[in-house]
């Protein structure tokens, strides 16, 4: 709201161009919903104001706060449960130390393919805490993914998608869970007897495994026949 006034007389402006700022008397701005006000500011050029020009200013802030309300209604009636795609987005996780190098990689390539690919960019201090802001929420959640396929463990029982990245004579290894490996032997590809494993898997190829244990050293046993 702003303020042009004489000796005698006064004329409380309406205007959000900021215009009254520059050339009036009286910067005056009110904040609120339909149900009132919720903050206000002020700034004058003059020595003071009375109660008749507070008055006047209030109940002008008041009618044009509702017109514009009113307009907004007509654009979104409620606030969104998730804000749009094109909102830019922060999320912040931590994760295991040990898991630290593995998000990284050697020399930071890990973490470069993670931030090329999604087009997030991705910190990580040394308690393992990530910061992950992108302009777009699906970058941020494509880097989350990445970065939690990466630290998770796989689950006996579970069901995941891979790639197969080798075939041997003995059976297939499949990347899973980011940069994760497991063997798919040759008698966990079908029910039947297979007498190649590129008969029914090659190079490349995406698949659904299930993780049917873990041996002593780390290694993963998955199978295609039982999902």
């Amino acid at each position: 709201m702003g303020l042009i006034k004489d000796e005698n007389d006064f004329i409380v402006l309406t205007d959000i161009l900021g215009d009254e700022d520059h050339l009036g008397d009286m910067d005056f701005k009110v904040a609120g919903t339909k149900d009132g006000v919720t903050a206000l500011q002020m700034d004058i050029k003059i020595t003071g104001i009375t109660g008749e020009i507070m008055k006047n200013a209030l109940e002008q802030a008041s009618d044009a706060r509702k017109v514009i309300l009113k307009a907004m209604d007509k654009k979104i009636s409620e606030a969104r449960k998730e804000p749009k795609d094109s909102a830019p987005k922060i999320l912040k996780i931590k994760i295991d130390k040990s898991k630290i190098r593995e998000v990284i990689g050697s020399g930071g390539k890990i973490i470069r393919e993670i931030c090329e690919t999604s087009g997030a960019k991705v910190e990580i201090d040394d308690e393992g805490q990530v910061l992950i802001s992108s302009s777009k929420a699906s970058e941020g959640d494509s880097a989350l993914k990445m970065i939690n396929d990466i630290v998770a463990e796989p689950e006996v029982g579970k069901i995941y998608e891979g790639k197969v990245v080798k075939t041997m004579d003995f059976g297939a290894f499949v990347n899973f869970l980011g940069n994760r490996d497991g063997l798919v032997h040759i008698s966990q590809l079908k029910n039947e007897r297979v007498e190649k494993t590129t008969d029914v898997v090659n190079e490349g190829d995406t698949v659904k495994v299930k993780v049917i244990g873990v041996d002593d050293r780390g290694k993963v046993k998955l199978s295609i026949k039982d999902v």
